[in-house]
């Protein structure tokens, strides 16, 4: 693994108010992992040699964790997976109102559809 810290900001969104900060650029080999944690909760990505695990499991593990997965598309027809806190879900509904973006699959209980 290779860590690269980062000190720059940009915006972002609809109308590009929200300003993302990033910190760091990492360099995985095959069979490595990361681990992101907040507070309260962490989250996987590991890197194959086909691609990446970039999230733990929809319907197990994140679900146990009280992460409830997205599909969203956003106004520019842009696709992401987007992974919520249940205790936040408040705000999340909030995001998607203020940059128009639409929830086109719930994936925490597998393929079934269920909105917000």
């Amino acid at each position: 693994m290779k860590l690269k810290k980062r000190n720059r900001s940009f915006f972002v969104g609809k109308n590009k108010k929200i300003k993302i900060y990033e910190k760091a650029h990492i360099l995985l080999e095959d069979d490595e992992q990361i681990v992101l944690l907040d507070e309260n909760n962490e989250y996987d990505v590991v890197k194959k040699n086909w691609g990446f695990y970039s999230t733990p499991s929809i319907n197990d593990r994140l679900k146990k964790n009280n992460f409830r997965t997205f599909l969203v598309i956003n106004s520019f027809n842009k696709i992401y997976i987007m992974i919520v806190n249940e205790k936040k879900i408040q705000l999340f509904k909030s995001y998607l109102k203020k940059e128009k973006n639409k929830i086109l699959l719930e994936l925490t209980n597998g393929y079934r559809k269920k909105l917000l």
